[in-house]
Order: C-alpha cells, then structure tokens, then sequence
C-alpha cells in the first residue's frame, strides 16, 4: 500500500527504468515540433521578403497603361497586353482540350473499368506522369504538335491549296495547308493539355473514389442505371474535390513557362494573336478567332523572364510589375477554386 502510494505522489516516475525513455522521447518530440516551427516560419519570412521587395520595385510602374501596352524595346513604353491575350488562348484552349478528357478517363477508371492488370497499369503511369517534368512535356509536344513528325511539307502560308501526303507507299490522303502547325497558339494549348491531364485525372479519381460507396448501392438498389448513378449521384457529390483540382491544374498551366519556350512561344511578342487585344473585339469580330489560334503567341511568365534578363536595370521595375501581375491572376484563380470548394460542399446531405 506504502509503496503504491509512493508511485502516485507527483513527481515520481511512471516505473522504474521507463521514466528516462518517456522523458527523452518526450524532449525529442518537443525539438521536433520546434524544428518544423523554424523550418515554417523561416519559409514564410523568405517568401515574405521576396514578395516585398517585388511589390516595392512596381510601385510607380505597375498601372493600366502597363496593362494595355504590348512589349517593347523601351522599358517605359514596354506593357503586358500581348502575354495576357496569349495566356488567356493557351488557358482557354487547355482547359476545353483536358477537362472533358481529363474527367471522362477519371469516371471510365473508377466506376466504369475492371479491376485487372492492365487497368492497374494504366493508373499507375497516369500517377507517374504527373510527376514527370514539364520540359519533357515540351519535347514531347514539340515533336508531335510542332512538326507533327516531319510527316508533312513545312507550312510556308500558300493559302487553302491542300497537300497530298502518301502513308505506307500507296495509302494517299488529303491534308490542310495548315500541318504542320508550327509555332502556334493551337500546338502550345495541346503541348499545355499534356502536362495538365494527369493530374485533372488523378484529382478527379480522388474526388470520385471519396463519394461513399453507399450512395451508389442506394441509386442501384432503387432502379437506377449504372450512368445515372453515376451522372446523378457520383458526379454532384464529388464536383467539389473536381472542381478543386481543375482549377489549381489550370493555374500551373499559367504559370508554365519550359514546355512553351520549347514549341516555340516568343519571348518578345508587339502583338495579340489574331489582333485581338480587348474583350469586344470577340464579340464585333469573331471572325478573327480562328485566325488567333493559328498565330504566334507569348505568355506572361515568358514576358516576365524576358524583362528580368535584360542587362537595362529600369527593365526590373517593368519584371516585378509581370510577375505581380500574374500573382494577382493566380491568387484569384485559387481563391475561386476554395470559393467553390466551399460553396458545393455546404450542399452535401451524406
């Protein structure tokens, strides 16, 4: 009884030969905990700095001039008007070519493909690609969507006149003058729909595979057809998590800047593809929108990388000014994708 109370006093240990180990693996867990507090708050005190020595270089030149000026030669005339237009094509074309696919092979995958070998596969290289650099993507897009393989004649701009092109010694088709595309905005949209397609696919199987299987059972169990369970019932109550995942695929896709350097993009552009550089020329012109895709283009990034690796220092200010307005872009893209995150799954009834 003595001895029972003895071990109960505070202060004393929990048993004898324990008391040294709990003590140490609690002073390890306390280092650890300060450790990553460090690591954290040293992280956030760099991006901190970083991002206020941006915003203090385009003080004074960061404006709506700067907004709707095109590139140029002279740092105080220079603007971005030209790399918004070409982001804007290459985002819109992107996310027109990657989400219908993107979400098809997602659905196909979860709810719809049998659980063998080859489908194991394919799920695994689609989580391996998203991990694959985007330089790589580049060169991929390059070959295939730039030159098309070389299977073509060199597009020199003869008009309508179509090629006749013979596959296999005797097989002849057929083709537009426009293959090869070349260095378009069309080639660096579908070089963009490669890097991003892997991981709308993966978001979307994560958002499909966290819809509780119990939804499906009862659609099923009332007389549902396996794709209006799915269209119905899987679809709505994982449009969050897709949403999510969409958004913040089509926020890396404006920011990318190897993949575009590589088919060709220009790092100095004076013009908008298809001389459109306001938003009523798509309505009273949109005769010129075909003609923007077919042209060449340039993107915010590559502006702004342009603009920092030229020796004239007052191009510093105009470099901020691109990157800050491209950050701007972004946080409101990753703020609609939280919005709507939160917004649908207020709605949710599991």
């Amino acid at each position: 009884m003595n001895s029972t109370a003895e071990l109960a006093r505070p202060g004393r240990g929990f048993v004898t030969g324990s008391d040294a180990y709990m003590r140490r693996r609690i002073l390890w867990s306390g280092a650890f905990r300060w450790l990553c507090l460090g690591l954290t708050y040293s992280a956030i005190g760099i991006l901190g700095i970083l991002l206020g020595s941006i915003f203090w270089n385009c003080l004074g030149r960061l404006s709506v001039d700067f907004l709707r000026s095109t590139n140029s030669s002279d740092p105080v005339r220079a603007g971005m008007l030209a790399g918004i237009w070409g982001s804007f094509w290459l985002t819109l074309l992107t996310g027109a070519f990657s989400i219908p696919i993107g979400l098809a092979t997602a659905v196909y995958l979860e709810e719809h493909a049998a659980n063998n070998r080859l489908n194991r596969i394919i799920k695994v290289n689609l989580a391996n690609l998203a991990g694959v650099p985007s330089i790589v993507y580049g060169m991929l897009g390059l070959t295939v969507f730039v030159h098309m393989f070389d299977l073509f004649e060199p597009n020199t701009g003869a008009g309508d006149v179509d090629q006749i092109v013979t596959i296999l010694g005797f097989l002849k088709i057929r083709v537009p003058d426009i293959l090869p595309l070349g260095d378009v905005v069309l080639a660096g949209a579908l070089t963009m729909t490669l890097v991003v397609l892997p991981t709308i696919v993966i978001a979307s199987q994560e958002a499909l595979r966290a819809v509780p299987e119990s939804i499906r059972i009862a659609s099923l169990a009332l007389g549902a057809t396996r794709w209006q369970t799915v269209w119905r019932q899987v679809l709505p109550a994982a449009l969050p998590g897709i949403a999510t995942g969409v958004i913040l695929s089509m926020s890396r896709a404006i920011g990318e800047t190897a993949p575009l350097i590589m088919v060709g993009a220009l790092t100095r552009a004076s013009f908008c593809p298809g001389q459109i550089d306001s938003p009523a020329k798509l309505v009273t012109q949109p005769g010129r929108i075909p003609a923007a895709l077919f042209d060449q283009y340039t993107a915010m990034p590559i502006e702004s990388v342009s603009w920092a690796r030229q020796p004239d220092d007052r191009f510093s200010a105009v470099a901020a000014s691109g990157i800050v307005t491209l950050l701007l872009i972004l946080l409101t893209i990753n703020g609609l994708a939280m919005y709507i995150r939160q917004r649908s799954g207020r709605h949710l009834r599991w």
